[in-house]
């Protein structure tokens, strides 16, 4: 009994281990390619942050009626304005997580588990767009009611809806906005503009309800692109035998390796391979 006990708790602690390095491995992935899209990442001030996404702010704004004052002071917060790793190279400036209907690339880091996963945007933009999405769904819906000027009802309203868990996080929201006037940039809309608008999104958000489970629980891993369980199955030799229909590139993602890394492990020059290969999978 004790030997089995044993076993199993150096199974899991092996098994812990290699999932450790699949995440590693996956995020160095995601920042090697975030490096190459902006090598000169400016590091943002507050007001400088304000200044380069009160836009986008304001035009999800006029689309759905959240605030833009209550997006960008939820940005600055969630980011660090901008300067957090999630916002730098995942382009995530709300701290979104995956879901099961997530498609797109995941970053994992520790928030409230070990190892979660985070939605990996093309840009910011994205991320804002995204955030509107998230909050049309039914446990926010009545938000949607208030005015889109009305930044001190939608904070309050946030929190209670269960937005964040920290009990002071209306009272944050709106000391941001009041600080840095973030309020300039919402805008009154007349009563015919309220209920056309009103209609749009509740119709949007009833159609989310029969989905709202899948499209916002989050998930331990992303669907398209996760860390993967074939390292911890690579052969026992390091050696990949190519099959019919395999590329470098399906390779190279089943064993969590760049094209790169996997054609210089190989000494190859070219991206050319046949059917019964042997690559060496294993750094």
């Amino acid at each position: 009994m004790k030997k089995t006990l044993l076993f199993l708790a150096i199974a899991i602690v092996f098994f812990s281990s290699c999932k450790s390095r699949q995440y590693s491995r996956n995020n160095k992935q995601i920042e090697k390619a975030a490096n190459k899209e902006n090598p000169n990442f400016i590091t943002y001030t507050t007001l400088s942050y304000i200044e380069a996404f009160k836009a986008v702010a304001i035009e999800e704004m006029n689309k759905y009626g959240i605030p833009a004052s209550i997006t960008l002071a939820q940005g600055i917060s969630e980011s660090g304005s901008g300067n957090s790793t999630l916002a730098k190279y995942a382009n995530n400036h709300f701290g979104i997580k995956c879901t099961s209907d997530w498609k797109g690339k995941a970053y994992y880091k520790d928030d409230d588990q070990s190892n979660d996963c985070f939605r990996v945007y093309k840009d910011a933009r994205e991320s804002y767009k995204d955030h509107s999405e998230f909050l049309k769904r039914k446990r926010y819906s009545f938000l949607f009611e208030l005015d889109k000027n009305d930044y001190k009802n939608w904070a309050i309203g946030l929190k209670t809806a269960g937005y964040a868990t920290n009990p002071k996080y209306a009272d944050m929201l709106i000391g941001i906005i009041e600080k840095y006037k973030l309020n300039q940039y919402d805008s009154p809309e007349s009563e015919s503009e309220k209920v056309a608008r009103e209609d749009r999104v509740f119709t949007e958000i009833n159609a989310n309800i029969p989905v709202d489970k899948k499209k916002f629980t989050p998930v331990n891993v992303a669907p398209k692109d996760p860390p993967t369980s074939a390292i911890t199955t690579a052969p026992a030799d390091g050696y990949y035998v190519v099959k019919q229909g395999d590329t470098l590139f399906k390779i190279s993602q089943l064993f969590k390796l760049t094209v790169d890394e996997l054609k210089a492990l190989n000494k190859m020059t070219d991206n050319n391979i046949k059917i019964g290969q042997k690559l060496l999978v294993v750094k």
